[in-house]
Protein backbone atom coordinates (compact mmCIF):
# COMPACT_ATOMS: atom_id res chain seq x y z
CA UNK A 1 0.00 0.00 0.00
CA UNK A 2 3.00 2.53 0.20
CA UNK A 3 6.19 2.98 -1.65
CA UNK A 4 9.70 4.43 -1.19
CA UNK A 5 11.45 6.61 -3.01
CA UNK A 6 15.26 5.82 -3.54
CA UNK A 7 16.90 8.92 -4.99
CA UNK A 8 20.54 9.69 -5.87
CA UNK A 9 20.87 13.62 -6.30
CA UNK A 10 23.34 16.26 -7.43
CA UNK A 11 21.46 18.87 -5.37
CA UNK A 12 18.00 20.00 -5.24
CA UNK A 13 16.78 19.96 -8.35
CA UNK A 14 18.58 17.72 -10.22
CA UNK A 15 18.23 13.67 -9.53
CA UNK A 16 20.58 11.27 -11.34
CA UNK A 17 18.93 7.99 -10.42
CA UNK A 18 15.78 6.76 -9.22
CA UNK A 19 14.35 3.67 -7.71
CA UNK A 20 11.25 2.37 -6.38
CA UNK A 21 10.68 -0.31 -3.57
CA UNK A 22 7.28 -1.31 -1.44
CA UNK A 23 6.90 0.49 1.37
CA UNK A 24 8.20 -2.49 3.81
CA UNK A 25 11.83 -2.88 2.02
CA UNK A 26 14.34 -2.39 3.68
CA UNK A 27 16.29 1.09 2.29
CA UNK A 28 19.72 -0.92 2.54
CA UNK A 29 18.70 -3.63 0.37
CA UNK A 30 18.24 -1.15 -2.32
CA UNK A 31 21.73 0.10 -2.86
CA UNK A 32 23.10 -2.34 -5.19
CA UNK A 33 20.40 -1.21 -7.28
CA UNK A 34 20.50 2.55 -6.99
CA UNK A 35 24.28 2.53 -7.09
CA UNK A 36 24.44 0.74 -10.08
CA UNK A 37 21.79 2.72 -12.42
CA UNK A 38 24.36 5.54 -11.93
CA UNK A 39 26.38 7.03 -15.21
CA UNK A 40 29.89 5.82 -15.19
CA UNK A 41 30.39 9.55 -16.17
CA UNK A 42 28.93 10.23 -12.53
CA UNK A 43 32.73 10.90 -10.38
CA UNK A 44 31.31 11.36 -6.83
CA UNK A 45 34.05 12.06 -4.01
CA UNK A 46 31.48 11.40 -1.13
CA UNK A 47 28.33 9.74 -0.70
CA UNK A 48 25.92 11.17 1.98
CA UNK A 49 23.23 8.57 3.19
CA UNK A 50 20.99 8.23 5.92
CA UNK A 51 21.53 6.01 9.13
CA UNK A 52 19.21 2.76 6.27
CA UNK A 53 22.34 2.81 4.53
CA UNK A 54 24.64 1.81 7.32
CA UNK A 55 25.83 -1.58 6.55
CA UNK A 56 30.03 -2.61 6.18
CA UNK A 57 29.45 -3.91 2.32
CA UNK A 58 27.67 -0.57 1.42
CA UNK A 59 30.70 1.24 3.06
CA UNK A 60 33.21 -1.39 1.51
CA UNK A 61 31.57 -1.01 -1.93
CA UNK A 62 32.36 2.93 -2.07
CA UNK A 63 35.08 2.84 -0.82
CA UNK A 64 36.30 0.37 -3.61
CA UNK A 65 35.36 2.72 -5.96
CA UNK A 66 37.02 5.97 -4.54
CA UNK A 67 33.74 7.48 -2.57
CA UNK A 68 34.16 8.56 0.83
CA UNK A 69 31.25 7.15 2.76
CA UNK A 70 29.22 9.50 4.74
CA UNK A 71 26.77 7.68 6.82
CA UNK A 72 25.88 8.30 10.62
CA UNK A 73 26.00 4.76 12.35
CA UNK A 74 22.89 3.09 13.70
CA UNK A 75 22.09 3.26 17.38
CA UNK A 76 22.88 -0.56 17.89
CA UNK A 77 26.07 -0.71 15.91
CA UNK A 78 28.58 -1.67 18.88
CA UNK A 79 31.46 -0.13 17.39
CA UNK A 80 30.80 3.64 15.89
CA UNK A 81 32.37 4.39 13.08
CA UNK A 82 33.64 8.30 12.55
CA UNK A 83 31.58 10.03 9.67
CA UNK A 84 32.13 13.98 8.86
CA UNK A 85 29.05 15.60 9.74
CA UNK A 86 30.02 18.97 7.89
CA UNK A 87 29.28 16.52 4.65
CA UNK A 88 26.38 14.89 6.15
CA UNK A 89 24.65 18.59 6.79
CA UNK A 90 24.97 18.72 2.63
CA UNK A 91 22.28 16.26 2.75
CA UNK A 92 19.74 18.24 3.30
CA UNK A 93 20.09 19.12 -0.43
CA UNK A 94 18.30 15.56 -1.00
CA UNK A 95 15.42 15.89 1.33
CA UNK A 96 14.80 19.22 -0.43
CA UNK A 97 14.22 17.35 -3.86
CA UNK A 98 11.62 14.71 -1.91
CA UNK A 99 10.18 18.11 -0.56
CA UNK A 100 9.86 19.42 -4.12
CA UNK A 101 8.77 16.59 -5.84
CA UNK A 102 5.89 15.88 -3.43
CA UNK A 103 4.80 19.35 -3.89
CA UNK A 104 3.29 17.44 -6.83
CA UNK A 105 -0.37 15.77 -5.77
CA UNK A 106 0.18 13.01 -8.41
CA UNK A 107 3.47 12.13 -6.77
CA UNK A 108 2.27 13.19 -3.02
CA UNK A 109 -0.65 10.61 -2.47
CA UNK A 110 0.00 8.10 -5.52
CA UNK A 111 -2.99 7.68 -6.68
CA UNK A 112 -1.71 5.63 -9.68
CA UNK A 113 -2.09 1.79 -9.18
CA UNK A 114 0.61 0.80 -11.65
CA UNK A 115 4.49 0.98 -10.18
CA UNK A 116 5.14 1.96 -14.08
CA UNK A 117 2.55 4.43 -14.26
CA UNK A 118 4.08 6.41 -11.16
CA UNK A 119 7.55 5.83 -11.66
CA UNK A 120 7.06 7.60 -15.20
CA UNK A 121 5.26 10.61 -13.33
CA UNK A 122 8.45 10.59 -10.88
CA UNK A 123 10.55 11.33 -14.06
CA UNK A 124 8.19 13.73 -15.60
CA UNK A 125 8.46 15.40 -12.16
CA UNK A 126 11.73 15.63 -11.73
CA UNK A 127 12.45 16.63 -15.59
CA UNK A 128 10.02 19.56 -14.55
CA UNK A 129 12.14 20.15 -11.74
CA UNK A 130 15.65 20.32 -13.95
CA UNK A 131 14.01 22.86 -16.45
CA UNK A 132 12.03 25.06 -13.94
CA UNK A 133 15.23 25.91 -12.39
CA UNK A 134 18.41 25.88 -15.35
Amino acid sequence: MSTKIHAATIDENRSVALHLTEGQAHDGRQFEALYESLDADNVLESAALDKGYDADRIRERLSLDGIEPVIPPISSRCKKLPYDRLRYRERNRIERFFDKIKAFRCIATRYDKLKTTFFAALHLVSAFLILKNS
